[in-house]
């Protein structure tokens, strides 16, 4: 969908046009959003059918507000983002509940495709940094996830937060020098003794 001179709608304008009933509109936000939504979801929950859940619940809160959205107040997509961390971490919190112990106990569930010994390097190193991002405090992982892994500039992280830029910067900065120090045994372990 286009709109005047063939420029591409804007999220806001799609939301708005799926809120005057055109379901085509929906469909283009939602291939161009559900994607970073999904992903965010998954690195929080490190649960693929959880991030599922997360990403379906946060398009359906998209849906619902989509009549009363007022173009410029905020970004579509930021709004999303907020709304799918903040549904992540409730999911996070009622686990640790759940289970009586911390978010570090939570097993992670086992990689569907094993065998080649890239592979399971990969794995290796994707679930040290999950279980070493899963040590940090909620609003580090959340920013270093947010600025390393999704690729957010730290204005719109701010957005996503509602918090300052100079916050995120100070958040990702201690995030990440805590990262390397939870790390920092394992180097070897995980492949990078030549790094």
């Amino acid at each position: 969908m286009t709109g005047g001179q063939g420029t591409p709608l804007s999220d806001a304008e799609l939301l708005a046009a799926y809120a005057a009933g055109d379901g085509d509109a929906a469909q283009l936000l939602a291939a161009r959003l559900l994607p970073g939504v999904l992903g965010q979801a998954t690195r929080m929950l490190a649960d693929q059918a959880e991030a599922e859940d997360v990403a379906q619940e946060a398009m359906i809160r998209l849906w619902k507000v989509a009549p009363d959205w007022r173009e410029g107040e905020a970004q579509v997509s930021t709004w999303l983002y907020r709304v799918t961390a903040n549904l992540c971490t409730d999911r996070l919190r009622k686990r640790k509940r759940a289970a009586g112990h911390s978010l570090d106990d939570v097993a992670e569930p086992p990689d569907p495709t094993p065998g080649v010994e890239v592979r399971m390097q990969q794995s290796a190193r994707h679930q040290a940094l999950a279980d070493a991002l899963a040590q940090l405090p909620e609003r580090q992982a959340q920013a270093v996830a947010l600025r390393h892994l999704e690729g957010h500039a730290n204005p719109e992280i701010a957005r996503i937060m509602d918090i300052s830029v100079r916050s995120v910067e100070s958040l990702t900065a201690r995030g990440k020098r805590a990262l390397a120090a939870i790390l920092a045994g394992q180097k070897a372990a995980l492949g990078y003794d030549n790094d």
